[in-house]
């Protein structure tokens, strides 16, 4: 490939690639994904390690195509991407990202045109799979358990857990890191796009529940890359403060409050199929009380998220906050069985089985609980903090498994 440049350069040169006619594209386009959730870890992961394999010193080396796995409106939603490019006229803003919006038709990029490397999950989902580009992965690197999807001969094949992708990305990419010929501009960008998922998703390498030995030696690493590079850049440039950017990052993350309900549900959410049963699950960073008081009341919400369970054709709703009221982190679930006898036996079997274990109490004395029209509603309190939705959606999917099997 030839010499590096710069992010803004490599997205554009990207773009160019994707959007060429079929007859003037190489013979297969190389993309990078992350999973459809699109939060930081997963663009940033697909961005960096885009880059890297695309830079490589080496003969193989080729375009990699970093997509964002959202439409083109949905950054909208996501303001912390504008604290992680540097405020000059060569950096990279959301805009420069490549979105689904921006992929040619299914007849003008078939799967046998295209490879996949998936990064922050192991199972494409979504458009994607409609498309038949499942087929077409060749690699991945992950912190998710391993569903059996990917192939044993993938390369890479790379499962392990660590609060965030990106450490694994950043594992991976370092050795072509340390063979590029520096340039500071370039990359304490680099650094600025590895850091960002990585005290985000480990809170500044605090949470012990979630920091290992990958995000510290990740953390070190592209840490070391800033303080270098600003210790001999002109004297105006910001010096890199790991506090200051987690809390730049995290209040831009967390302002949510002037949404609407229905960007505030899909802002962070994945959704997955098992046996007849769609599953949709929203990770929302405000508690229900400060919602219901700040953006709808209580029949604002119900009817919004059922609206949007109705949009996505799920069967099970379920929405995860994750809040510090009082500097308290604290977590709460709602689960709605709403697609018929099945869906409503699976999420009262979900609250069985897994109640004890997840410490579920009943939230605000049952405010959100419902039971109508077929239909079964539960909302808790969770007492077990240190279960996000990467462990909560699988206990979920565990039952509509066993439901399937039935």
């Amino acid at each position: 490939m030839a010499q590096r440049v710069s992010l803004k350069s490599f997205l554009a040169t990207a773009r160019k690639a994707l959007t060429a006619p079929p007859s003037q594209r190489p013979n297969r386009l190389t993309f990078v994904v992350g999973n459809e959730s699109a939060d930081l870890d997963s663009i940033c992961s697909a961005v960096l390690y885009a880059y890297f394999r695309t830079y490589a010193p080496s003969s193989q080396s080729a375009l990699h195509i970093p997509l964002s796995n959202l439409p083109r409106a949905d950054l909208a939603l996501r303001a912390e991407l504008n604290a992680i490019f540097l405020p000059s006229s060569n950096s990279v803003t959301p805009d420069d990202l490549i979105t689904l919006s921006d992929l040619p038709s299914p007849s003008d990029l078939p799967p046998s045109a295209t490879k996949w490397y998936l990064v922050d999950h192991n199972v494409l989902t979504g458009d994607l799979t409609k498309r038949g580009y499942d087929k077409s992965v060749v690699g991945c690197v992950d912190h998710h358990d391993d569903e059996g999807i990917i192939p044993s001969d993938a390369q890479p094949r790379v499962f392990a857990k660590c609060g965030s992708c990106m450490s694994l990305v950043l594992s991976q990419c370092q050795p072509i890191w340390d063979q590029l010929q520096s340039h500071q501009e370039i990359d304490e960008e680099l650094a600025r796009v590895a850091m960002a998922p990585i005290l985000i998703d480990t809170v500044k390498l605090t949470s012990k529940d979630k920091t290992t030995d990958w995000d510290v030696n990740a953390a070190a690493y592209a840490e070391e890359k800033l303080v270098a590079i600003l210790s001999v850049a002109r004297s105006n440039r910001q010096r890199y403060d790991r506090e200051k950017y987690f809390d730049h990052l995290s209040e831009l993350k967390d302002s949510i409050l002037h949404l609407s309900y229905r960007d505030i549900l899909r802002k962070d959410y994945k959704k997955w199929t098992d046996g007849s049963l769609n599953l949709g699950v929203s990770t929302v960073v405000q508690g229900f009380e400060t919602c219901l008081a700040e953006v709808g009341d209580k029949q604002t919400f119900l009817a919004a998220l059922k609206d949007w369970a109705k949009e996505q054709q799920l069967d099970i709703a379920a929405v995860m906050t994750v809040s510090k009221p009082g500097g308290v982190f604290t977590r709460e679930l709602l689960v709605w069985g709403l697609g018929g006898q099945d869906a409503v036996k699976v999420a009262r079997r979900f609250a069985e089985k897994n109640g004890g274990s997840l410490g579920l109490e009943k939230w605000n004395n049952g405010e959100l609980d419902g039971e109508e029209g077929g239909e079964w509603r539960a909302c808790w309190r969770q007492m077990d903090v240190g279960s996000s939705r990467k462990q909560v959606a699988p206990m979920l999917r565990e039952v509509m498994k066993e439901s399937a099997r039935l």
